[in-house]
């Protein structure tokens, strides 16, 4: 009896335990425990739109210029000779003069084509590099609205590798607005934007590395001008499209790629520089660029802490030989700024500009001399 009672009274506290732990198990499903996370609670009223609302400042920058930025088409028709395929000797046309041989004329022709990126920065026109467009017999532009409109060449210039375009048709079209490339400063923001492959507004982020970039430092000597040099990637199609800053507002043009091992090098054309020439190849069709005839070799001195330009190479028959300027002299002054590097000769004698004298001291071994030089365009001392 004993023993009955016991085993109920085990059997009730059991019971106890279990209807317990059931409801333990309950409220486990039902209530949040203090250490599982506690469940996002989501805003029905709150929108994608309110989460993405603040836009970057390149998202800005591109959709105010990137609407301007256009693609530049061409086509170049290539002549080949046919010839049968053992004689190729004979299609020397020294060996064809010489022998009096009676080719064939039949010629084989073949469209080469090409793209490049520019802008509109006016009405109708477009600014891009002149590598882009030179030598081609048709050229195309194509909007990002996905029209492509025929254009023309209205000016180019091979020393500072820039043209105009007209676009054929009516506006309106959307501009770019031109920024002022003198308060840029070395570490702003540098936005590359083209169409590289016809792949619209291919965007690329950067800072400026350099101003005032001597392209005779880069091995290129036929070009004028100084450049803007940006980490911010120009890919092969993106010449002639826009470099902007911050604002959206274009700062120079995309021209020049040169690769390094680990790294490579962007250049831009500084946009105050091409608006001057643009509007001379809008309003003369070319661009004067005055020349003294000289190369020059810029020297540092790194025990005085002071850098000298030299002249290396005088042009024969040039105003410079003219007026008695030797290889190996030292410029000191040109007008009535003292010289520190290359940009600073090139600079005064744009300034002065053709046909006027301008004074140049110079420094000969242990003298100082005083010369007076007329510049004049580059054609006239090319054509010599």
């Amino acid at each position: 009896m004993y023993l009955k009672k016991i085993k109920k009274t085990k059997l009730k506290v059991y019971s106890q335990k279990k209807i317990l732990f059931s409801s333990v198990i309950t409220l486990g499903l039902l209530l949040p425990s203090n250490v599982v996370p506690q469940p996002l609670i989501i805003n029905p009223k709150f929108s994608n739109t309110n989460t993405y609302s603040k836009k970057s400042f390149i998202t800005a920058a591109v959709e105010k210029t990137g609407p301007s930025v256009v693609t530049i088409e061409t086509q170049k028709i290539v002549k080949k000779r046919k010839v049968p395929q053992d004689s190729q000797i004979f299609s020397d046309p020294f060996f064809e003069k010489f022998f009096g041989l009676d080719l064939p004329k039949n010629t084989q022709q073949r469209i080469e084509q090409s793209q490049g990126s520019g802008f509109i920065f006016q009405d109708g026109l477009v600014m891009t590099n002149a590598h882009v467009v030179n030598g081609s017999d048709k050229v195309f532009v194509g909007l990002t609205n996905g029209k492509k409109i025929k254009g023309k060449v209205i000016g180019q210039d091979i020393f500072t590798d820039l043209a105009v375009l007209k676009i054929e048709g009516e506006g309106p079209w959307p501009k770019a607005k031109l920024g002022d490339s003198s308060k840029i400063k070395v570490g702003d923001w540098a936005i590359a934007v083209g169409n590289p492959f016809g792949l619209e507004n291919t965007v690329t982020l950067g800072i400026i590395s350099n101003l005032k970039r001597n392209v005779t430092q880069l091995g290129i000597y036929d070009k004028k001008f100084e450049l803007i040099q940006t980490d911010a990637a120009i890919n092969p199609g993106n010449s002639g499209g826009p470099l902007l800053n911050s604002k959206g507002e274009v700062i120079g043009i995309n021209t020049l790629i040169r690769s390094g091992p680990g790294a490579g090098l962007s250049f831009a054309i500084p946009i105050n520089k091409a608006k001057k020439i643009a509007f001379q190849l809008i309003n003369n069709g070319k661009v004067i660029h005055p020349m003294i005839g000289i190369s020059l070799i810029e020297d540092s001195n790194f025990e005085r802490n002071n850098n000298s330009v030299k002249v290396g190479y005088v042009v024969p028959n040039s105003p410079a030989q003219k007026s008695g300027i030797m290889v190996n002299d030292i410029i000191i002054k040109v007008d009535n700024k003292y010289i520190e590097n290359a940009s600073d000769v090139i600079n005064q004698i744009n300034e002065n500009g053709i046909n006027k004298r301008i004074n140049i001291l110079l420094k000969r071994k242990n003298k100082f001399i005083s010369l007076n030089v007329i510049p004049t365009d580059i054609t006239n001392i090319r054509n010599k």
